[in-house]
């Protein structure tokens, strides 16, 4: 998931779909490059993502983040993007990888999940707005884009499950916008609120740890409905985590949290 600049995306690889444009597209296990699409990826994890595959492995989100993922900061962006961790084989396989296929399908990772359908995000300045943008992109070899099942970007979306991680996405690149200048003052990820920040968006065990026995609860004005639902709802504790990253780092206060007086 992407920003897209409006000016440039005619130039943009793929075929943009518009709401009602369809493709073509099936996969399933008697096609000849089944599985082919589950090797050597630069896959990106959105924290939505790691909450869903850190439950579906019933482990904590640091063991996930540890054993399976690669933290990596890219030029001119001052959050860093959180990677899945390919196997150390010589195909370098999708550690969820296993002969029958996908161990963790229901829990897929969102840019798994939409394929071959790539999605990027368009913000409009006026509006202060963001949309969905879809691109058609299956890669060369996938001859799941000559089968007959047609779609468009809705049916698609609907079949695989992914309307919600998509709204989550949303939410999420809002958020990595922001970072696209610095918040830490020069100090870097490493520094304490750095730390935080990364806690808050992908450590959500940890962060629920800091929420309900640390200080936070005395120095923050949470809605009781809302506390209510963040001690058992990872999703709820993310999206309270963003609204808690914009309130630390740049002071944005929001109904759902803002410091006591």
């Amino acid at each position: 998931m992407k920003y897209v600049d409006i000016s440039k995306i005619d130039k943009l690889p793929g075929r943009r779909l518009g709401d009602n444009d369809t493709f073509s597209f099936r996969c399933h296990s008697r096609i000849d490059c089944f599985n082919l699409c589950c090797r050597n990826l630069n896959l990106f994890l959105y924290p939505y993502d790691v909450i869903r595959l850190k439950n579906r492995l019933g482990i904590s989100s640091d063991q996930f983040l540890d054993k399976y993922a690669d933290i990596v900061l890219r030029e001119s962006n001052f959050f860093p993007e959180v990677m899945l961790r390919m196997s150390e084989n010589e195909e370098k396989t999708c550690p969820f990888l296993n002969e029958s296929g996908c161990l963790v399908y229901p829990d897929r990772p969102d840019s798994c999940r939409t394929f071959p359908v790539e999605q990027g995000i368009f913000f409009d300045e006026k509006t202060k707005q963001t949309r969905l943008l879809h691109f058609f992109r299956p890669p060369d070899f996938c001859l799941g884009r000559h089968e007959n099942k047609v779609w468009t970007s809705k049916t698609w979306a609907k079949d695989q499950q992914s309307v919600v991680y998509n709204q989550m996405t949303i939410l999420w690149a809002g958020l990595k916008r922001m970072f696209q200048t610095d918040p830490f003052g020069g100090q870097g990820l490493n520094s304490p609120e750095g730390k935080m920040a990364f806690m808050a968006a992908y450590n959500i065990d940890k962060y629920r740890d800091f929420v309900f026995n640390s200080s936070f609860l005395k120095r923050y004005k949470v809605k009781s409905d809302v506390i209510k639902k963040i001690r058992i709802d990872d999703a709820e504790l993310m999206k309270l985590g963003f609204k808690w990253i914009k309130l630390y780092l740049w002071g944005i206060k929001t109904k759902q949290i803002r410091p006591k007086i």
